[in-house]
């Protein structure tokens, strides 16, 4: 593969952020994410494509860009939030979760065993999108 190019999954979470460049900083700092690709706009200050692994998996973003759509903006905090939750499931989630915290992620459901047989909990990153961290619970 030519520099920049990078195997695409068959399913991608592509989000949506104020201040994409900022946000692969948290990701790498909050979930260990490891930058593969990143497209600069025009304007020379917004991302318009970007693109990290996290967890073995990749995830997609890119800097909200009003003025190429209906001229609302399409990140969670200009539409009142989103209804998706990205998962990560990982070998030692009280590791993950401290990590995900330390590095500004704020908590919408507490870090706990589940009757499922998962420890679970979900953040907040930042930039308004929900994700989950689990691990099974050791029995």
């Amino acid at each position: 593969m030519a520099e920049n190019e990078y195997a695409m999954p068959p399913v991608t979470p592509h989000l949506v952020v104020d201040g994409a460049a900022k946000a692969i900083e948290f990701y790498k700092a909050a979930f260990g994410a490891e930058e593969v690709q990143r497209v600069a706009a025009e304007d020379g200050e917004r991302l318009m494509h970007a693109a990290v692994t996290i967890n073995g998996g990749l995830v997609m973003l890119m800097d909200d860009f009003p003025e190429y759509g209906n001229g609302q903006g399409s990140t969670p905090q200009a539409l009142g939030g989103s209804p998706v939750v990205i998962h990560l499931e990982v070998p030692d989630v009280d590791t993950a979760w401290k990590r995900a915290l330390d590095a500004g992620a704020t908590v919408l459901m507490e870090l706990a065993d589940q009757f499922w047989g998962d420890r679970y909990g979900q953040v907040k990153d930042p930039f308004g999108h929900t994700w989950s961290l689990a691990s099974p619970k050791n029995e």
